[in-house]
């Protein structure tokens, strides 16, 4: 059994979403009226001096074009502040975010609270050092590295936790340290510092870490590697942390079931996006109907190989897809063991299951309908997807379309794009991306008002491949045989 998890209430992720909806273009206002209030009471009550500074400054602050001394020109810190934070916000347009008003009051209040917790801080480790032994000094400095995480100072909070670090010989806090680094790292959307940070966590784990944290790092990885575009690589990681869950101060549960199944459906087999994500029975709990969340919630459905593997159909006789729930409470699906708070909002879950139904029974026009409901509630919404929404989105429709034409040698142009509830005009423009970048093996002939597949038999693929690697073998042992010969008639 390892040691409870520790260091994991800061840096708080859903800060640096608030920060993300404030300039997000496709934000309703009332979302981020919302996000702003939110943020603002969180720097009051965790006393944010730092991170205030970085957003609101008048000068330096990322958010701040209308608070006090506003008609300044920016200075090279904070140009390079602005180009370090790019991955913090959405949009460095103006006129697409709620600005962070500046109050020199409440920075000053701010910093004064701070220093104050900083010379309780000094005073526990100089008694620590005096009448203590080593464990409560690091303890000690342990509460520093997450005070300057709970601030905001992302330097100040990382080079403290490497002192911890570096002090530390107990391989789970050693790990604990990095999985904090990685959440610093992606509060502030540092790719490079998460990278590294994965790849040392994965090193201490691999040393001999306990169950529990190889769990967790599943998911930090997966949620890393949507950020930089590797949603095949996620998809099985997180699809694989849905039914052991426990990285609450990471994301919530909401969140990974919306992760776990956009990665799943763009990047798996069919054979194993069935197994993995249409019959999940985690997936099924939050998706499904009344009657198959139950089912799910009871173990009496299950997925895996076994579940089989309709053939897909046409989209003219294509299944009515399964209704899908309006909106679905996660609180009780699981307990924190951190004890951070597991309430979450209500989601409106819908879009993702008529994407996934309508996907998997070939309803390409509900498919599509779907998708774009998807980009709108999830894709646009969330700060790891944003950034590669669009690829996202273009993967998806070329999905629909190899899904349909592999069915066929020829389809008209109209018939397909009367399936996709598209104008053939579009269709044609889309279609024509895909053959040019081979992604698609088909022509069309727009005279005709049709389109050629050019499948790869693979049949007859494995057959030449097989001569071919046969008579290279023979050639090889008839040469070998000739070598044998020559070497008995000399001895002979």
């Amino acid at each position: 059994m390892g040691s409870d998890p520790q260091y994991v209430k800061y840096p708080d992720l859903a800060l640096s979403q608030y920060i993300f909806q404030l300039t997000n273009p496709s934000a309703p206002k009332a979302t981020q009226q919302a996000s702003l209030k939110s943020l603002q009471d969180a720097i009051s009550e965790h006393k944010m001096a730092p991170l205030y500074r970085h957003l609101a400054h008048p000068s330096e602050g990322l958010l701040n074009s209308s608070g006090e001394g506003s008609a300044q020109k920016p200075t090279n810190a904070g140009s390079k502040k602005s180009a370090a934070a790019a991955n913090l916000i959405a949009s460095k347009k103006t006129s697409h975010r709620v600005d962070v008003p500046w109050n020199e009051k409440l920075y000053e209040d701010l910093q004064k609270e701070n220093e104050k917790e900083l010379e309780e801080f000094q005073k526990e480790e100089d008694e620590a050092e005096e009448k203590a032994g080593e464990t409560e000094i690091l303890a000690a400095k342990g509460k520093r590295a997450e005070f300057w995480a709970r601030v905001g100072d992302k330097d100040k909070a990382i080079s403290t936790y490497e002192a911890v670090f570096e002090k530390t010989g107990v391989l789970g806090t050693r790990i604990d340290i990095v999985l904090a680094i990685i959440r610093i790292g992606m509060f502030f959307g540092d790719k490079l510092l998460v990278k590294k940070s994965v790849d040392r966590a994965k090193t201490l784990v691999e040393s001999g870490g306990d169950w529990d944290r190889r769990n967790r790092l599943k998911a930090y990885q997966g949620i890393y590697l949507l950020t930089v575009r590797s949603y095949n690589l996620a998809a099985p990681l997180l699809l694989d942390s849905l039914s052991t869950f426990t990285s609450y101060e990471l994301c919530t549960y909401s969140s990974l079931v919306i992760y776990s199944v956009l990665a799943g459906s763009v990047s798996l087999k069919r054979v194993d996006f069935k197994s993995s994500v249409v019959d999940a029975p985690e997936i099924r709990a939050i998706l499904g109907d009344g009657e198959e969340k139950l089912s799910a919630l009871s173990g009496a459905i299950s997925s895996g190989p076994s579940a089989g593997d309709e053939e897909m159909t046409d989209a003219a006789s294509a299944a009515t897809p399964t209704p899908a729930p309006a909106a679905v409470n996660l609180t009780t699906l699981g307990q924190s063991s951190t004890g951070q708070s597991d309430v979450e909002t209500p989601i409106d879950f819908s879009p993702l299951a008529n994407l996934v139904s309508s996907l998997y029974v070939g309803n390409y026009q509900s498919f599509f309908l779907a998708l774009a409901a998807v980009e709108d509630n999830f894709l646009s919404q969330d700060r790891y997807l944003y950034e590669h929404r669009g690829w996202f989105v273009r993967e998806m429709r070329l999905r629909g379309y190899q899904q349909l034409l592999q069915s066929y040698r020829v389809v008209g142009l109209g018939s397909m794009a009367n399936d996709f509830g598209v104008s053939v005009d579009f269709l044609d423009r889309d279609l024509a991306k895909f053959i040019a970048a081979e992604r698609i093996p088909c022509t069309i002939d727009r005279v005709n008002g049709i389109i050629e597949t050019n499948r790869p038999d693979d049949k007859n693929k494995q057959y030449t491949d097989v001569v071919k690697q046969g008579d290279t073998l023979i050639t090889k042992l008839q040469k070998y045989g000739q070598a044998v010969r020559l070497r008995g008639s000399e001895r002979g």
